[in-house]
């Protein structure tokens, strides 16, 4: 500014002295004037050629966004940063910011000005850094520079684009604007917290201002302020806000006598809390080991409760299940939940035709002799398993898992739960209900419980025991492809998926009462509970072994089971 303002003062004082000579009459004053008026015109040429920088500078002066954008295109670390404090106070960077964290933000050369740069074929497609816009289709790579950043300046970058994102429209942009700047807060961000906390109405968002407040005041000087904070903050399940309250207690002997009884005190009530969490998720992680085990034991209590079969094929016809589930995603590979969905009568189609092979071809021959069925159908489970490995190879198959049951339910802090687990557990039930609903009201079911009372007077009665075997047997094989659905979800699909699970689907059946479908589901729940409470003490191996040492000592004084069936099915 100064340096135009000398450019233009030098052209005025030169003009008035041409002037002024050439108004001279005499010979040595227009020889004089001509000197003048060359040097007045090499004057204004060099202006005229300083007029873009100094108009530029003018500019930058006069608009100091448009500094901070030239600062942060071509300036230092230094002045890139004094440059991010600078736009964080206007609405617009938003966008540039954002991109600039993202690593899209570049200096385009040719008009020096920044732009987002995002990949193409030849190079970069340029879109304007305020709108979104295109700047130009594609260029090469080398006609842009990308800006870079140091650790330092992601830290501030990560400040200014709280700060913008604070007033936001969306709770969600808020609630992440708070959480990124409410970590280590300087006064003014404070500040612009204590206002936004007035006029904040989203409950989360809320909290989580509250929060940040607080944790302010427990790491000031005023003592009043911390006992405030202590007295607020051990009612909030924030792991950071744990991590504090332990700082205070375990200060040294220095520190204040009352601060540190009270944050002794505050640590001591979260704790608590936090047991009661753990054992929250050490049921709902037993439940859903329990659903895997009502799922696979569901098609077992059928064929082995009802029918009297000891079928060692049942978890390869789990696995069955499971690569069906496989196919249908490599048919359907971009609809991931449609082809989950349509796995589910898919998986139990091919399992139940299967299962009424096996019956047709092997069992109805060997019906009242149990320990030839158990031959029989561990041979039918080796060919099973070997037809997998020359379809699909040796090698476990990995199923994806749809978007909509990925992550967790995250309900604080400190206890979340994974929305795979709680599925299949919400599945378990449905099946569960569904197979009940089939065997009291439909005609199938009257005669499979005809059947499985008296065979003889069902046969006298008309009713075709030899078809209601077949289609039983299909029933409990197809609810056995359907848990391989299931378990597709929390396990590789691999050959000897199945051997995992038959001696567990066996357990809860005896142990629910033979031939009792309630049972089954009680038996299930129970020793998935039991295991998952024995892990944190015994380990996953021998909590196995305990439940099973259970289970025989708890046979021996009940042989029947939990709920062991009445009438002439339990004396037959």
């Amino acid at each position: 500014m100064r340096q135009l303002a000398f450019l233009v003062g030098t052209v005025a004082l030169s003009a008035g002295g041409v002037f002024q000579t050439l108004s001279s009459t005499n010979a040595i004053g227009r020889a004089r004037g001509l000197g003048a008026l060359q040097l007045a015109m090499t004057l204004l040429t060099g202006i005229l050629l300083l007029l873009p920088v100094a108009g530029t500078a003018l500019a930058q002066e006069i608009d100091p966004y448009a500094a901070a954008l030239q600062q942060l295109r071509v300036g230092s670390m230094n002045e890139r940063e004094q440059a991010i404090e600078q736009l964080a106070e206007d609405p617009r960077s938003l966008r540039l910011l954002q991109a600039l964290q993202d690593g899209q933000l570049y200096d385009w050369k040719a008009q020096e000005k920044l732009v987002i740069a995002g990949e193409s074929a030849k190079g970069y497609n340029l879109r304007d850094p305020f709108d979104g816009k295109l700047a130009l289709p594609e260029v090469e790579r080398d006609a842009v520079a990308k800006i870079s950043l140091t650790n330092k300046l992601r830290t501030s970058l990560r400040k200014a684009i709280g700060l913008l994102q604070l007033n936001a429209g969306n709770a969600d942009v808020r609630l992440a604007a708070v959480k990124a700047i409410g970590k280590d807060p300087d006064a003014k961000i404070v500040e612009l917290l204590r206002k936004r906390l007035q006029k904040e109405d989203d409950y989360k968002v809320l909290t989580a201002l509250q929060e940040a407040l607080w944790l302010q005041d427990l790491a000031g000087d005023d003592k009043a302020g911390k006992l405030a904070a202590i007295a607020e903050l051990k009612d909030h399940d924030s792991q950071e806000a744990y991590n504090r309250l332990r700082q205070l207690a375990e200060a040294d002997s220095q520190a204040d006598a009352e601060i540190v009884e009270q944050a002794k005190a505050a640590v001591k009530k979260i704790d608590s809390r936090l047991q009661t969490y753990a054992a929250i998720e050490t049921v709902f992680f037993g439940l859903s080991l329990g659903a895997v085990l009502v799922l696979a034991a569901i098609g077992l209590a059928i064929t082995f409760g009802v029918m009297g079969i000891i079928n060692m094929a049942h978890g390869e016809l789990m696995m069955l299940g499971a690569y069906t589930t496989y196919v249908m995603q490599q048919l359907l590979p971009n609809n991931l939940g449609t082809a989950l969905i349509l796995s589910i009568p898919m998986a139990f189609l091919v399992a139940a035709l299967v299962g009424i092979a096996i019956e047709r071809g092997i069992i109805r021959f060997l019906y009242g002799r149990p320990l030839e069925t158990l031959l029989a159908t561990f041979g039918v489970s080796l060919f099973l398993q070997q037809a997998v490995r020359s379809i699909f190879s040796p090698l476990n198959r990995s199923v994806s898992t749809p978007e909509w049951m990925s992550g967790s339910w995250q309900i604080n802090d400190f206890l979340s739960l994974t929305w795979n687990r709680f599925y299949i557990l919400i599945f378990c039930l449905l099946v569960f209900t569904a197979l009940l609903q089939i065997l009291k009201r439909t005609k199938l079911g009257l005669e499979v419980r005809a059947v499985a009372q008296n065979r003889g007077m069902a046969r006298a009665m008309g009713i075709p025991t030899a078809r209601v075997d077949a289609m039983t047997f299909g029933l409990g094989s197809g609810i056995a492809g359907v848990a391989g659905v299931a378990l597709s979800q929390i396990t590789n699909v691999g050959p000897n998926l199945g051997q995992a699970y038959i001696v567990d689907s066996f357990m809860v059946v005896v142990f629910g009462g033979v031939g009792n479908l309630f049972g089954t589901l009680v038996a299930g729940f129970s020793l998935g509970i039991a295991n998952k409470v024995l892990e944190p003490y015994a380990g996953a191996v021998l909590a196995k072994i305990l439940v099973l040492v259970f289970i025989i000592l708890f046979i021996q004084k009940k042989p029947r089971g939990l709920f062991p069936q009445k009438g002439r099915a339990a004396e037959s």
